[in-house]
């Protein structure tokens, strides 16, 4: 009798605490999600011959997955992407609806979820695993990694497939968002483990073990805590 006391409490506090954890994950889905959205207002840069704008959408993206790792960051880039198909203005240039898969962005758009997921997990293999400076540059080389396996292969085919460009002229055109790119990855890196050093819970999940913050490293932030 006493043992069905003292279970049937700790089974309550259990089902609240998850049922908070999963308010809290949703939340930070719909945070970065219009986080998203925000960076895509910022004036883009239309550059090369099919027109394709340089933004600060990838640099949100990148940082979606750094800091709340695969799942999370993946569902907070599709549901951004998953709106603007269905009609929101929160594309590049205030654009949005299904329309935009027949330009030459298409390709960069249908990546974004992926890109997201390839940071998250590097992220959570690499924080777990490094310190200091070692961390930060295991998180640069895998978010830039991520990029240009995913987000450029795929634009380089979308703007092939709907510019009418021969592959070879898209993947030279392409290259004029890689220095971009770099500076937007070292950017992303350096804000997630100031989030990770000031926010340590951010990356936590439950049965997951957390590395506990140290002294601040100059230009790599400070530890952070186990991806999700």
């Amino acid at each position: 009798m006493s043992h069905a006391h003292t279970a049937g409490p700790a089974s309550a506090k259990s089902s609240q605490a998850n049922s908070a954890g999963r308010a809290g994950d949703i939340a930070l889905i719909a945070v970065f999600a219009a986080l998203l959205a925000a960076f895509a207002i910022m004036p883009p840069i239309p550059v090369g011959p099919a027109g394709v704008p340089i933004t600060l959408q990838t640099f949100a993206i990148a940082l979606c997955g750094l800091v709340l790792g695969p799942w999370r960051g993946g569902a907070a880039v599709l549901l951004y992407v998953v709106l603007g198909l269905l009609g929101l203005p929160i594309f590049s240039g205030m654009s949005g609806g299904i329309g935009v898969l027949a330009g030459p962005s298409a390709g960069y758009i249908t990546s974004f979820t992926l890109y997201a997921l390839a940071v998250g997990f590097v992220a959570r293999w690499a924080i777990r695993r490094f310190r200091g400076t070692k961390l930060w540059i295991a998180l640069f080389i895998g978010a830039l990694g991520s990029s240009l396996l995913l987000n450029h292969p795929l634009g380089i085919l979308g703007m092939s497939i709907n510019a009418d460009l021969p592959l070879g002229v898209a993947a030279v055109a392409d290259l004029a968002y890689w220095p971009g790119d770099i500076i937007k990855n070292v950017l992303a890196v350096s804000v997630a483990l100031l989030i990770h050093r000031d926010f340590p819970d951010v990356l936590r999940r439950r049965g997951v073990p957390t590395v506990a913050p140290t002294a601040r490293s100059a230009g790599a932030g400070a530890e952070g805590a186990a991806a999700q």
